[in-house]
């Protein structure tokens, strides 16, 4: 979530993450806490990162889209936002807009840049009452809408998935007589409660969708969403993934439901955007967060993941364990840790990388698993890569500046996790 202030403090959702290049934008939904201010509802913002697990940085400018005029279709909220690429400068974005005055509609806006300024088109919305955008995808010629409609239809704040189509992004859109495209399980199943929006990809020559599905409770955020699959060779019917749910909410620490799913799919990995709710938060008014799973759909694999990053730590210092995510090693039969830093050329001692370990991801040993002390070199930038073993769940790592005058920077701490070759 964002600051004390800012316009994203209160609540913050993921939608679509969109590749542009080298560059990963990740788009997200936010608002603020102020109730001085009108309208509340969400706008829509952006994070950039080189890697999709990043570090992600939140775009300076803030939202990037925000709500219409008082009395217009969407001077209430603006979210959902869904992006597609036409060409070396023409970029489409979908959203959901709602009004005071109640009912949500999509929107269209245009932009010649991922970051924008994006304009929204004159003749919006280009689809009414469609609820929450999820993912459009062009095929043939054709796009493919497909959006959490009707919102609350089979638990509070879930529906099926829903779909339109249209010749041309800015319509006529024309809604599927055949709605739903994809209905909950039956009741007691593990998703009779229903689907949050979710995105839907278009991949060797086959549809796909990974979706947030609840196993339905009174309260919002305790009902258990985890992750499930399906596929569609025509784009109408989907066929839902006999092992589902393929991701368990039980595998973050913490976690309540994985919602709002937006994939990625880059062989031999499926990258799972979501928002991510607690069971416990130290504020309860700021439960929520954006996290990734990760898919592995082939092998061997050589996963990096970035799991702390400082712009500096203070001499004698050592970083938070909230610093750094949980990292779940039970899967990988190999792990290494590759450690850079900066020191200072007065700096008389080096950087150690504590590993600690735990069982459940939430409570941590105040003992080390590991200690591993960096190359140091006062004055120049150090780099050492470890290969460890561990037999554990989830560790986590802690840098300590050894150096009780000068300050260490640049720390980076990246883990390398793979499976047999």
């Amino acid at each position: 979530m964002g600051d004390k202030g800012a316009w994203d403090e209160y609540y913050i959702e993921s939608c679509d993450v969109f590749k542009d290049y080298e560059t990963y934008y990740w788009y997200y939904h936010g608002m603020g806490k102020d109730k001085n201010r009108w309208p509340e509802g969400y706008r829509i913002g952006v994070a950039i990162a080189s890697n999709p697990l990043g570090p992600w940085t939140k775009y300076d400018k803030n939202p990037i889209l925000d709500h219409g005029p008082r009395g217009n279709w969407d001077d209430w909220s603006v979210d959902c936002a869904v992006v597609l690429k036409e060409g070396p400068d023409k970029y489409y974005m979908f959203y959901s807009g709602e009004s005071s005055e109640g009912g949500r509609s999509i929107g269209l806006a245009t932009a010649s840049n991922p970051l924008g300024p994006w304009k929204k088109y004159e003749k919006n919305p280009i689809v009414e009452d469609f609820d929450y955008t999820g993912g459009v995808v062009k095929v043939k010629g054709k796009y493919y809408m497909y959006n959490e409609y009707p919102r609350g239809s089979t638990g509070p704040d879930y529906g099926p998935i829903s779909l339109a189509t249209a010749d041309s992004p800015e319509g006529p859109w024309t809604k599927y007589e055949g709605n739903p495209v994809l209905a909950p399980g039956d009741w007691g199943s593990w998703d009779d409660g229903g689907f949050s929006e979710a995105k839907v990809s278009y991949h060797d020559g086959v549809f796909h969708i990974f979706y947030g599905a609840a196993k339905l409770h009174p309260t919002r955020r305790l009902t258990r969403e985890s992750i499930g699959y399906a596929y569609s060779f025509d784009g109408y019917n989907f066929t839902k993934y006999g092992g589902n749910p393929v991701a368990l909410k039980d595998r973050n620490p913490n976690a309540t439901s994985f919602s709002e799913v937006h994939h990625m799919i880059e062989p031999p990995f499926v990258y799972l955007f979501h928002t991510l709710r607690y069971i416990t938060s130290p504020d309860p008014l700021r439960d929520e967060d954006l996290g990734v799973q990760v898919l592995v759909i082939s092998t061997p694999f050589r996963l990096v993941m970035p799991v702390l990053n400082m712009n500096s730590l203070g001499a004698g210092a050592t970083s938070p364990l909230e610093a750094c995510p949980p990292i779940s090693v039970e899967n990988a039969s190999s792990l290494a840790l590759t450690t850079e830093c900066i020191h200072h050329a007065d700096a008389k001692a080096g950087l150690r990388i504590h590993v600690r370990s735990s069982y459940d991801g939430i409570k941590y040993d105040t003992t080390d698993l590991y200690a591993l002390d960096n190359d140091f070199k006062a004055g120049q930038t150090s780099r050492k890569t470890v290969e460890l073993s561990p037999k554990v769940r989830f560790i986590k790592v802690l840098a300590e500046n050894l150096d009780k005058t000068k300050v260490v920077a640049s720390i980076k701490v990246t883990a390398t996790l793979g499976s047999p070759e």
